[in-house]
């Protein structure tokens, strides 16, 4: 498991962390470690899902998600 901290944007309130964390618990081979506005730190096995999707399905929630290099 890789870990992978995720910068987002447009979080602002519980609601937006409750998004987020459906959001990342949905995709397969994701552990959530925390999730706080404006970021989300996980253990993703990218055998199963890729930091892309991870992306993706944050941006699906209505946030946009960066992956911190």
């Amino acid at each position: 498991m890789q870990p992978i901290t995720l910068d987002i944007e447009g979080m602002s309130c519980s609601h937006c962390l409750n998004a987020v964390n459906r959001a990342l618990s949905a995709l397969p081979g994701v552990e959530i470690d925390s999730v706080a506005i404006g970021r989300a730190d996980v253990r993703l096995d990218e055998t199963v899902t890729s930091p892309a999707q991870l992306e993706a399905a944050i941006g699906n929630a209505g946030y946009r998600a960066t992956i911190r290099q």
